[in-house]
Parts: structure tokens; C-alpha cells; sequence
């Protein structure tokens, strides 16, 4: 928690939370990532019944849904404590894409889809998965994709490829984006319809091997074809041809929330290099925290860490007083940067820890495995970069 960010809400929430995954979490990590999803999940379901128990459940809803109501701003906070176990997030029903879903839905579904899927999610009832990216086309260009929807009579009719579909393994549904008007102007093409997992259609062919880590549970990432999906009318969310308006609300906080979540790694990451560093000798009473190189890479982690939380604050201050629009410079800043601090950390730390570092005994590899893709998903670095100095040099006349 930073002070200069802090709120009385805040200061009451942040310690029951962090005592929880310090308590609960912490000691069974390994354990959990090591075992197949279907021996540790009833252990996870009881942690997140206790959650609920202790009143830190889904923090970021009101009151009235069961959460507490926080701002952008001081649940970001609590992302970063969370993001410290690859366990917080979901134990809490944080987790993507799931609050990326809930915050979506809440905006912009239909009663009807609130009330079939939107309040059992918010519950931790079942589970959702978002499908946009697709094999056949570049990812860093949203407005094109080859997922069509035809409607016919009071339904669509959905056909497509898709992957990277996070969670989508023991997923109730899929908020699907696909062309619904493929004559409309680039950004108004496309929609979001909202697809039960068990249609007739819907064909989830792999889990992808994330460099060997195949997942499962909300710990994966789907490979799923649409063949003749016929889904109701009444599941699109928003107007047709509104897809790409409401991908960018649902990534501004969404980037606040992985930013957070990443520095949260960082942090833990750091601490472990630290130990070990403090810890591990060379010789007689010289340690490898002696070797400069080593300071070096502990006070580099630390600036940068503590850098990338005032900038991802900050964008999320913004994003609370102004909306996602006015923060837009903002948000594409903190992805490139925090992503990059992220993946230097973990580097250092893995290094700091030699042999030990790329084994599974420590939560280092699992890291590096799967947060790799913070620089590819929700936009390579390279489109935000570009994007950041176009509007700079915009200023300049250019």
C-alpha cells in the first residue's frame, strides 16, 4: 500500500488480505501448481468460501454485490498484494479475464445476461473466458479478425478459430468478439455475444502448451473452434458493430489490474533474490550479496519497481477522475513499462538463484513461463511505444 495513495477504506482492507495470503496461500503454493486442477480445486473453493467469510471477497464490487466497493485506484493496491501468489487473484475472484468480464457485463449486458451470467460470476458460482485473438491474423490489429456471426431469424450464427482464450477450460461461457458487419467501417465491424461453453459448436481443441506448461483450470490457454454456433439474439452485449468501442473500455482497467499484478511479482520475486543473496555463500563469510553485480541488480529492481507503482497509480487516478479515454497515453506508458520491469526482475532473480532458479522449486519458473506474454497480449510493446510517440510528437507539429 503507498500512502500517497491510500484511503481509510484501504488501510482496513489491505491487512486482512495480506495476513489471508500470507496465512493460506503462501505455505501451499508449490502444491497447488505442481498437482492436476481437479486435486486442488475443492481446496481452492473452500479458500475462497473463507474469503467470503472474512470479507475481503471480490473487493472490487459494491457493497450490495459483496465486495467493498473500492475505486480503481485502491484496488489496484490490493492487485499488487495479491499478485505476490499466482493463488491471490482467484482465491478472491479477481482473476482474469473473469473481473474483466463482471466489469464489462456490468456496464453494458442486457438484465436478461446479468441475471443468467453475471451474478453466478460475480459469486464464484462459474467461471468465464473472453475469445478475440485469433491464429490466422496479427493480434497487434484488433479491427481485423475472421470470426463471423450471421443472424438468422432471432440468432446468430458464430463461426471461427480462435486461441489464446484464457480459462476457457471449465469455463460456463465465452464472451466471443466477431464480425456482425463486415461492411461497417473497421471499428464498428465487429461485436461481443456472449456463448454458453456447452453449445453445440463450440469445440475447445487443446490447451496450449505455454513453453511446456500445458495448464488447466483457469491456469490455461484455449485453442477453440466455432462451427455453427447458434446462440439467442438477446446474448449480444451492447449495440451490434460495437465490439471494438467496448474492448477498450474493458482494457483500460484491465491493464491497471496486470500492471499491478505484475508489480506484485516483482515485489515477491525481489524479496526472493534478496534472501538469497543474503544467504547464499561463495566462501567463508563472503556472500553472493557481496559481488557488486548483484547490488547492482538489487538496486536497479528497487527503483524500477518503485517507479512502475507511482506510473501505474497514477494512470489508475486518472482513469477514476477522468475516464479511459483521458488516460489513454497513460495506460499504453505503464504496459510497456511494467511489463519490461517485470521480465528484467524475474530475470535478475532468477540468475541470483543459479541452477535452483529454472527449476520448479521455486515460483521463479512458473513466472517467467507464463508472464513472458505481458509484452505480447493486450498489445505488443512495440504498437504502445509507437503509439506513446506518435502523441508526443503530435505536440511537436509532426
Amino acid at each position: 500500500m503507498t500512502e500517497l495513495f491510500a484511503t481509510d477504506k484501504l488501510k482496513a482492507l489491505y491487512p486482512k488480505v495480506k495476513q489471508f495470503i500470507e496465512e493460506e496461500l503462501y505455505p501451499s503454493e508449490l502444491y497447488f501448481l505442481k498437482d492436476p486442477w481437479e486435486e486442488v480445486n475443492h481446496i481452492l473453493k473452500a479458500k475462497r468460501d473463507k474469503a467470503k467469510e472474512l470479507g475481503i471477497w471480490a473487493p472490487y464490487l459494491s457493497e450490495e454485490e459483496g465486495g467493498a466497493g473500492l475505486t480503481l485506484t485502491e484496488f489496484g493496491q490490493l492487485s499488487e498484494l495479491l499478485g505476490r501468489t499466482p493463488l491471490g487473484h482467484y482465491v478472491l475472484n479477481c482473476q482474469a479475464p473473469d473481473i474483466g468480464n463482471i466489469e464489462l457485463m456490468h456496464q453494458f449486458a442486457s438484465a436478461e445476461l446479468k441475471e443468467k451470467y453475471l451474478k453466478p460470476l460475480m459469486k464464484g458460482e462459474i467461471r468465464s473466458c473472453f475469445s478475440m485473438t485469433e491464429p490466422d491474423f496479427a493480434g497487434s490489429n484488433p479491427v481485423n479478425m475472421g470470426t463471423t456471426t450471421v443472424l438468422d431469424g432471432d440468432e446468430f450464427i458464430i463461426n471461427g478459430h480462435k486461441w489464446f482464450t484464457t480459462a476457457a477450460d471449465g469455463a460456463t461461457f465465452a464472451i466471443v468478439m466477431a464480425v456482425t458487419n463486415p461492411d461497417a467501417e473497421p471499428h464498428n465491424r465487429a461485436s461481443m455475444i456472449v456463448v454458453p461453453t456447452d453449445t453445440p459448436g463450440f469445440e475447445l481443441t487443446r490447451n496450449i502448451p505455454i513453453m511446456g506448461d500445458v495448464g488447466e483450470g483457469y491456469l490455461s490457454h484455449a485453442e477453440i473452434h466455432y462451427v455453427n454456433c447458434r446462440i439467442p439474439k438477446s446474448n449480444l452485449i451492447g449495440e451490434m458493430g460495437s465490439g471494438f468501442m467496448l474492448a477498450q473500455q474493458r482494457l483500460g482497467p484491465g491493464r491497471i489490474h496486470h500492471c499491478m499484478r505484475w508489480i506484485g511479482i516483482c515485489e515477491r520475486a525481489f524479496d526472493m533474490m534478496c534472501s538469497r543473496a543474503a544467504s547464499r555463500e561463495l566462501r567463508d563469510g563472503r556472500m553472493l550479496g557481496h559481488q557488486q553485480t548483484i547490488q547492482n541488480w538489487i538496486a536497479e529492481s528497487r527503483a524500477e519497481i518503485n517507479a512502475s507503482r507511482y506510473m501505474v497509480l497514477h494512470a489508475a487516478q486518472k482513469i477514476d477522475n477522468e475516464g479511459v479515454k483521458a488516460a489513454r497515453l497513460e495506460i499504453s506508458t505503464i504496459k510497456f513499462y511494467v511489463a519490461d520491469v517485470l521480465m528484467k526482475v524475474l530475470d535478475r532473480a532468477i540468475q541470483v538463484h543459479g541452477a535452483l532458479g529454472i527449476t520448479d522449486d521455486t515460483l521463479l519458473s512458473f513466472w517467467y513461463r507464463h508472464e513472458r506474454g505481458a509484452r505480447i497480449y493486450d498489445g505488443p510493446d512495440e504498437v504502445h511505444k509507437a503509439s506513446l510517440a506518435k502523441a508526443i510528437l503530435k505536440g511537436y507539429g509532426m
